[in-house]
């Protein structure tokens, strides 16, 4: 079997995705985007003032992410996103572009990454481990405040998506390995 084309390193706020991320593309020699550095402006300004995204400020920063995984898809990279991805909505426009109007290009089979080329990462915590995680973090734009509004919309994957769930409540190292010891191929 082979490895995934994306891993998709997904949780909360706080969660250590893009940390997460980050190391496991400097061990598996991937490519890295962290989705935070795709918000447009408003979205960031939005955030910064403790006002939840909605899915219609959510889904053009989506379609835009699914695009540039396609390309290095397409491109035979293999590509590790740390997005919050907290719906499966989200995580379905990842995969397959925004299905309820025009894709990019024709929409062929190639603007769609298949299921088993998507590894969704999900990294799972309390909200006391996040919370205590978040607060210690310092200049990020997303205002600790914001964080039950992520707990209160989040759809954790399940079957029939192609995942793993990872516990944050361990070291980093133990993270990675886990997440490392779960691709197919190393």
């Amino acid at each position: 079997m082979e490895a995934p084309a994306v891993l998709l390193v997904m949780g909360v706020s706080g969660s250590g995705k893009s940390t997460v991320g980050t190391l496991l593309a400097s061990k598996l020699g991937w490519k890295f985007y962290d989705a935070d550095d795709y918000h447009s402006e408003e979205n960031r300004m939005k955030m910064g003032r403790g006002v939840p995204l909605s899915d219609q400020d959510r889904i053009p920063w989506l379609c835009s992410l699914h695009d540039i995984l396609v390309r290095d898809v397409a491109l035979g990279q293999h590509v590790i996103l740390a997005c919050s991805a907290l719906k499966k909505m989200y995580r379905d426009i990842l995969i397959q572009g925004r299905s309820d109007g025009p894709l990019k290009s024709d929409g062929s089979a190639e603007e769609r990454l298949a299921g088993q080329q998507f590894l969704v990462v999900y990294l799972s915590g309390s909200f006391e481990i996040i919370s205590r995680r978040l607060s210690q973090r310092k200049g990020h734009f997303m205002p600790p405040e914001l964080l039950q509004s992520q707990f209160s919309i989040l759809e954790p994957p399940s079957a029939p998506e192609n995942f793993i769930q990872v516990s944050v409540d361990q070291s980093l190292s133990e993270i990675t390995n886990a997440v490392l010891e779960a691709l197919p191929v190393k």
